[in-house]
């Protein structure tokens, strides 16, 4: 039997390397060099256990959008849990802020969206857009209608299912995924991807054959969905090419085969408008929506359902019986209330109109600053999203082999200097996403700080003779 040793002489790095285990870290190095802890945080910056200020260009994980230290959504959250700390949503039960959310967001939603399913991540919201399109399948008689298709590098979450349609190989290596109902397509990728001297809409229109046959070939019968963000996040910051999501929708309905818009990032304002469907005039059937629902200030997701789909419940209830899905957290009263404050603030406080003001000045900064770099190959975006992708020769867009990654170089070299910038799994990517509070000011700061990390990562790999750049 083993003894519990005390802990009140450890230090805050000391418990976590005895006791917490972080998803997404390299497990065997972080029990050498220990955690960093952050304490608090105001605006776009936060600010770790040892005083040292950074300014988040990652909104934490996309997902900070009003800001950090937002006194209205805590009182919010306060005045809620005192009132009605916790109800569930089963067996018909409602709560105040849940049913006026789940309203608002109806009316936010791009035309066609009927109903709100709460759920507590992104990832889980996936999954129940799996479920649906299977139950959608079943009533109408097509249980062979199951395949799901993805896209290479796009990004869903790590549950079994959504890590299942997720097309980045780390989330399935040693996990026994993908499940077998899912099919991964090509990534929209204009810098790799586009053969030279193809434009755009070319590429858009091969990307759609590719679908098609794809479809075709696995049996349209089969098919039941495709999942897409309007931009890829997390694979890449992949925005799409020209004309994309007009090329492919037309497939998908000669097929019969649903479409879910995953706004997990890109939802509430990242892009420059409230969703990223409004800027690519994307007519999602399901809409999965996250992050930027609370700012991440408490977990909470939903998936949005159509009208087509919802009018298909409606008809088999009475056959079916209760509806069998669903979380003890769904809905839960003081997430919603803290979705309620946050929206008001990205409002009255137009911070989607940020986004797109602040958002075209950062892209256009970064560029001018740094799109001749010889380090790097690409800088990609829109509003407050945006990708620089390094490579070992510009000419060639030659990678770096691996394992080793420039951006993981350049983005220790940033933290030194105070900024957090985001390395990528699905590339040699750095990422930034800050919040949508950001100033013309601290889009310039993030510019002078990203030039320094840079210029120090230049200089280590010349010296150290892993490039000749």
């Amino acid at each position: 039997m083993s003894v519990i040793q005390p802990t009140h002489n450890l230090s805050l790095a000391e418990l976590d390397k005895r006791s917490f285990f972080h998803p997404f870290t390299a497990l065997a190095d972080h029990l050498e060099t220990g955690p960093r802890v952050i304490t608090e945080g105001e605006g776009v910056w936060v600010k770790d256990e040892h005083g040292q200020r950074y300014l988040d260009a990652v909104a934490g994980l996309w997902c900070v959008n009003i800001g950090y230290g937002r006194r209205e959504v805590a009182e919010a959250i306060y005045e809620q849990a005192k009132k009605l700390a916790y109800f569930h949503s089963f067996s018909s039960m409602g709560t105040e802020p849940s049913i006026r959310l789940a309203d608002r967001l109806i009316r936010l939603a791009p035309a066609g969206m009927s109903k709100v399913l709460f759920g507590c991540s992104g990832s889980d919201a996936n999954d129940t857009n799996v479920k649906l399109v299977w139950y959608y399948s079943n009533l109408r008689g097509k249980p062979d209608k199951v395949k799901i298709i993805a896209r290479k590098q796009g990004y869903h979450g790590v549950t079994v299912a959504s890590a299942s349609l997720t097309g980045l190989p780390m989330l399935h290596r040693s996990f026994h995924l993908p499940i077998p109902e899912v099919r991964h397509v090509s990534c929209a990728d204009p810098y790799r991807g586009k053969p030279d001297g193809m434009s755009e809409l070319d590429y858009s229109a091969a990307l759609a054959k590719e679908l098609d046959e794809t479809i075709r070939r696995e049996g349209p019968d089969t098919v039941a969905a495709f999942i897409a963000e309007p931009v890829m996040g997390a694979g890449g910051v992949h925005v799409p090419p020209e004309g994309y999501f007009q090329a492919i929708q037309p497939v998908l309905k000669e097929h019969d085969v649903l479409l879910i818009a995953d706004e997990v990032i890109c939802g509430f304002g990242r892009l420059g408008q409230w969703f990223g469907s409004q800027i690519y005039g994307i007519e999602p059937d399901l809409m999965t929506i996250a992050k930027g629902l609370t700012s991440g200030y408490v977990p909470m997701s939903a998936s949005l359902v159509g009208e087509k789909i919802w009018q298909v419940l409606i008809e088999h209830a009475h056959e079916t019986g209760p509806f069998g899905h669903g979380y003890t957290y769904s809905a839960h009263p003081v997430a919603a209330a803290a979705a309620m404050a946050n929206l008001d603030i990205l409002e009255q406080d137009q911070l989607v109109r940020n986004a797109e003001t602040v958002g075209a000045y950062f892209q256009s900064l970064m560029r001018e600053r740094f799109a001749g770099h010889p380090l790097i190959g690409n800088i990609r975006g829109i509003g407050l999203i945006m990708g620089v992708e390094f490579v070992a020769e510009r000419a060639s867009k030659a990678a770096f082999p691996l394992p080793f990654k420039a951006a993981a170089l350049v983005s220790k070299h940033c933290l030194a200097a105070g900024l957090m910038a985001r390395p990528l799994p699905g590339g040699d990517i750095i990422a930034f996403s800050p919040p949508l509070t950001l100033t013309m000011a601290e889009a310039e700061v993030i510019a002078d700080k990203f030039g320094e990390g840079l210029a120090k990562a230049t200089d280590e790999l010349r010296s150290s003779g892993r490039w000749a750049g």
